[in-house]
């Protein structure tokens, strides 16, 4: 009986495709686990250096400072933080993006062009923080921020190109020399905190050209790996087009970081108006704590992204709630681990870490853990939507839990003080959890019903003959 081509092409599409390989197998140990183990492990360790350097930073400053000193240190950074998350949203994550699909064949030529960018980005945002500073001189009367913002201005540059770097080794899952760059950061921040601490000249100032300074050192010796790693460019890119393509995916992803930024770190400023530096010291001294999840969790996401963008472009929906569940539930599960074990401890933490200063935030870590809990559970959908190319659907999600943010987190702010901070902290990430699993809910339902669609269209074609 003779067999139709369909019937062949079938037949050959079985006979070629690849058997699953069976879960704990030794084929898939060698050939799954360990290979992602390896590399979330440098991933973890790159983030160990760069991040851990920093947390210690903040560990240090909290013990030498004096109050009023920290809490500018405390302003000025959660300031940076925001321009980190800015710079991620028009450069890092578009980056991470299109180097799996638009510019795959052309890393060198794409790297390139988003180094100019960097030093445009970078020369708008020392005029911004310039200003600041000078504001917080002429205007606020506060010579401690002034300082504070006017070594953040000098040091941002150099430390958002080495972000920059490190990112571009995870382009091709390869995170073992962003971890090498990231050990002569920490060595340089650590070293250099303490050298200047023994010479009386430390400051929120000076801890700010520490960073800025070891960041330039890592940057370098990251530039220099790139360089010899990178395949020869196969045409060139024009800053003109990088930009209009960082900004189609990052205009939603730059208001996204605004709305993100405000449920956590407005506190900071709102604190500093209400109370006093000092308490916004205080503040920081308890977010200190959970800084290991964060930046243990962003260490993953920069492994998780690309995967997931992948993935989505590879077998388009098919997965993709698995998928989601499966990361939100690896990132609870580890947070309650961390703070399972931190929690029981946390007085004598407190006095080990700060010298005696602070105990009285100790008391509320237990509602701060759960927070962060909470905030965990949304990476999964976060990550799933920006590998979708969807990010616009996250500033929805952060704009609600901003609104929770300023309407019940000012008042909550001013008269409960760190208490009354930490709940609306809870409040805002309860409304971000719910609405980033809805959005993704509804956009893998909308693209299920536009594949099913032309399908229809092509049997109804079918049936007219």
């Amino acid at each position: 009986m003779p067999v139709s081509a369909q019937e062949k092409t079938t037949r050959l599409d079985t006979a070629t495709e690849p058997h699953p390989i069976p879960l704990l197998s030794r084929r898939f140990i060698a050939e799954k686990f360990l290979p992602w183990a390896a590399k979330g492990g440098l991933a973890l360790l790159d983030y160990g250096f760069f991040s851990g350097s920093n947390f210690l930073l903040g560990i240090l400053l909290a013990r030498w400072l004096p109050p009023e000193q920290y809490g500018a240190y405390a302003l000025a950074f959660s300031i940076f933080i925001l321009v980190t998350f800015l710079y991620q949203a028009m450069l890092l994550e578009p980056l991470s993006v299109f180097s799996g699909t638009t510019y795959r064949a052309n890393l060198r030529g794409y790297l390139k062009s988003n180094v100019w960018l960097h030093w445009g980005i970078s020369a708008v945002i020392c005029l911004l923080l310039g200003g600041t500073a000078i504001a917080a001189r002429l205007w606020w009367h506060s010579p401690a921020s002034a300082l504070a913002f006017a070594g953040m201005t000098a040091a941002t540059p150099f430390i958002l190109i080495h972000a920059l770097g490190r990112r571009s080794f995870y382009l091709k899952l390869s995170p073992g020399p962003a971890a090498f760059g990231s050990f002569f950061y920490f060595l340089l921040t650590v070293s250099g905190a303490f050298l200047v601490y023994k010479m009386g000249r430390l400051s929120a100032f000076s801890a700010f050209l520490i960073m800025g300074f070891a960041a330039m050192v890592g940057g370098l010796i990251m530039v220099l790996q790139l360089n010899a790693k990178l395949e020869p460019a196969t045409a060139t890119m024009h800053l003109r087009e990088t930009w209009t393509k960082h900004w189609e995916y990052g205009k939603w992803a730059l208001g996204t970081c605004i709305v993100g930024w405000i449920p956590t770190y407005v506190y900071i400023p709102l604190v500093s108006k209400f109370s006093g530096l000092a308490v916004a010291g205080e503040l920081r001294a308890l977010m200190n704590l959970g800084a290991p999840v964060l930046q243990t969790y962003a260490a993953l996401s920069l492994l998780f992204l690309p995967y997931a963008a992948r993935m989505q472009g590879e077998n388009r929906q098919k997965g993709t709630t698995v998928l989601t569940r499966k990361m939100a539930g690896l990132f609870v599960a580890g947070a309650v681990a961390y703070w399972m074990v931190l929690i029981p401890l946390r007085r004598p933490i407190f006095n080990l870490l700060y010298a005696g200063k602070y105990m009285d935030s100790a008391s509320l870590l237990p509602l701060f853990a759960a927070e962060t809990v909470i905030w965990s559970a949304a990476l999964g959908p976060a990550i799933m939507l920006r590998a979708m190319e969807y990010p616009r659907s996250l500033f929805f999600a952060n704009g609600a839990a901003s609104i929770v943010a300023i309407v019940f987190g000012i008042p909550a702010t001013r008269y409960f003080g760190l208490a009354g901070v930490i709940w609306s902290m809870v409040a805002a990430n309860v409304l971000y959890v719910a609405v980033a699993f809805l959005l993704l809910e509804r956009k893998v339902a909308s693209l299920k019903a536009a594949e099913r669609e032309p399908a229809v269209a092509l049997r109804v074609e079918e049936g007219a003959f």
